[in-house]
């Protein structure tokens, strides 16, 4: 699977899917889950008063360069984040992880 299969060009960017894995020992992205469609998030903070979220949006501004925002998922693994910007220089970056 390839990182356009868990992203969407929407209006002013783009979304992506991901699944969040909190605590674990670095920070970064993975591979792309075929079974769940979604690019694997591992993060070191825990999933407490938001702390997890606030480095999942952080994570994702700095690998883009662009204002990041989750829109679903606020309480789940599972996360749909809007990324505002140029679609195609985004998922260029995107890409780049890969």
């Amino acid at each position: 699977m390839d990182i356009s299969d868990v992203t969407r060009i929407v209006d002013n960017g783009m979304e992506i899917e991901v699944l969040v894995s909190p605590r674990s020992n670095i920070s970064g992205t993975g591979d792309v889950n075929k079974w769940r469609k979604r690019l694997t998030v591992s993060i070191k903070s825990p999933p407490l008063d938001g702390k997890a979220n606030r480095e999942v949006k952080e994570l994702f501004e700095d690998i883009t360069g662009c204002k990041c925002e989750i829109i679903h998922g606020w309480t789940s693994r599972q996360k749909t984040i809007f990324i505002k910007g140029n679609s195609v220089e985004v998922l260029k970056k995107l890409r780049e992880l890969q």
